[in-house]
């Protein structure tokens, strides 16, 4: 288990240092009606396991953020659910527990019963000292002192916009929307809130990458906490659950990758149904992904995936010889193809080899009669290659036979690694069994790389079907 802590000297745990009463006679609100509480033991009459002492201390000292990823039944939720209560009797305020759906919330957490007591957890979280009354529907526990708890989906972060908190729990932080963060943060900034985020490794994801810049921070205590540090399992149970996850999943790759991630919490380890997860982590074992510089003398190939109101992505290429440089990826959103290429190739000073584009680019718009090849036209884009209609497979393939052949720049492509990373198979509840790929905010960067994987040169030679329509429009006049 490690862990980084910037808040000086660590503290006796509570459940140790206080005598019963002492802790909410010290910090309960001045109410008379709330002094009732000074029969209660340690907080709620619940004391942290060993391996969440150090998070535990820390939020007591008065930590504000903290970033915890650890292993399945940990008990992250357990240690988040007890603070916010503990932190609600403490100071009046509205305090939220998120999930990625709302759905999630009321089976992992509102629903969610201790089987060593038999007890709902927010019952046992939520001491009847409090004066708890809960609501079932909105999945809110109103207390006596005039706090409120309650289970959120973190997918719906703009109905919270405007609304104020004290307190937020970031649970399976790393399949929410990162973008919820950026809504809440502010709140908590104003109110002086303190935020909690719990999560299990999903690839290297945004949820990786904000752990490893936070552990630097010295106003966040981060926790990285993998089974083999903690005693929740035996070595044994450990082995099983490995070989379990092998025979259920069928193979000995995804087996490992499983759990490596949820119980040795590997950021690297290729998620269940991922493409190229596996193939990008042998890469960066092997120093494939780091400084690329683009070198002046060589051409610089694109490949895209045009969207109108979804992601357009473009990836940037090198080749030298069999080797394949990746040396650049730009993506964005609600765009128009003008200024797309205004921003990803006009502000770029390199020399520009060919510019690949998915067949799609030839459909005309009923309103305007042009396709976007016109369009690209009209800006003096040159040397485009548009490329054959292909079985999404195919792509997938092309792109698995290139990157054991690629260098990737780790700064510059780092969202579009992200990209190739989550991008995955569909998975049918119903079968239980992964289909086709699936189409998210990943599928866009990993089919323009695809793309190129597909039709680059060399590619191109072992490939049987005729070539593809070329562009023969003049160079690009504001690229100068």
């Amino acid at each position: 288990m490690t862990s980084s802590r910037k808040t000086g000297p660590r503290k006796k745990t509570a459940a140790k240092e206080l005598k019963p009463g002492e802790e909410v006679a010290a910090t309960a609100p001045a109410d008379p009606k709330n002094a009732a509480s000074g029969k209660l033991g340690f907080p709620l009459n619940w004391e942290p396991r060993e391996h969440q002492v150090g998070l535990w201390d820390a939020l007591l000292s008065g930590v504000k953020r903290a970033d915890v990823v650890a292993h399945r039944r940990w008990g992250k939720d357990e240690v988040a659910l007890h603070w916010a209560a503990w932190s609600a009797w403490t100071r009046p305020g509205s305090y939220w527990h998120l999930l990625p759906e709302q759905a999630q919330g009321r089976k992992a957490i509102w629903d969610a019963v201790n089987p060593h007591t038999g007890k709902r957890r927010i019952e046992e979280a939520f001491s009847p000292v409090m004066k708890p009354t809960f609501h079932e529907g909105e999945m809110q526990v109103v207390l006596g002192n005039g706090s409120t708890w309650q289970v959120l989906g973190s997918d719906n972060y703009n109905s919270l916009v405007g609304a104020s908190t004290a307190g937020v729990v970031m649970s399976e932080w790393a399949l929410a929307r990162p973008e919820a963060w950026s809504y809440i943060r502010p709140i908590l900034l104003e109110n002086d809130g303190w935020a909690l985020f719990l999560w299990t490794p999903r690839g290297r994801n945004h949820a990786a990458r904000a752990f490893e810049a936070r552990r630097l921070d010295p106003e966040w205590f981060c926790l990285k906490s993998p089974a083999t540090s903690t005693q929740v399992f035996t070595p044994e149970q450990l082995d099983r659950e490995r070989r379990e996850m092998i025979s259920e999943l069928g193979s000995v790759e995804e087996g490992e990758a499983r759990f490596a991630s949820e119980y040795l919490v590997d950021f690297d380890a290729a998620a269940p149904g991922t493409y190229y997860a596996s193939l990008l982590a042998d890469a960066e074992r092997s120093g494939r992904i780091g400084r690329v510089p683009v070198d002046p003398s060589l051409r610089v190939d694109t490949a895209w995936d045009l969207g109108i109101d979804d992601y357009t992505a473009i990836w940037f290429f090198q080749q030298a010889g069999r080797e394949v440089r990746v040396v650049d990826y730009f993506e964005t959103n609600g765009v128009g193809l003008a200024e797309v290429a205004r921003e990803a190739l006009g502000a770029r000073p390199y020399l520009w080899g060919t510019h690949h584009l998915p067949h799609d680019v030839m459909v005309r718009e009923l309103t305007s009669g042009r396709s976007r090849f016109d369009t690209l036209g009209s800006l003096g884009l040159s040397g485009i290659d548009v490329g054959a209609a292909a079985d999404p497979e195919e792509r997938v393939n092309a792109a698995r036979l290139m990157i054991p052949i690629c260098w990737f720049d780790a700064e510059r492509c780092a969202g579009g690694l992200e990209r190739l990373r989550a991008y995955r198979k569909r998975w049918n509840r119903v079968t239980r069994s992964y289909g086709g790929p699936l189409h998210d905010e990943a599928s866009h960067g990993a089919d323009a790389f695809g793309e190129f994987a597909l039709h680059r040169r060399g590619a191109r030679a072992a490939d049987p079907r005729p070539s593809p329509r070329r562009g023969t429009i003049s160079a690009l006049s504001w690229m100068g």
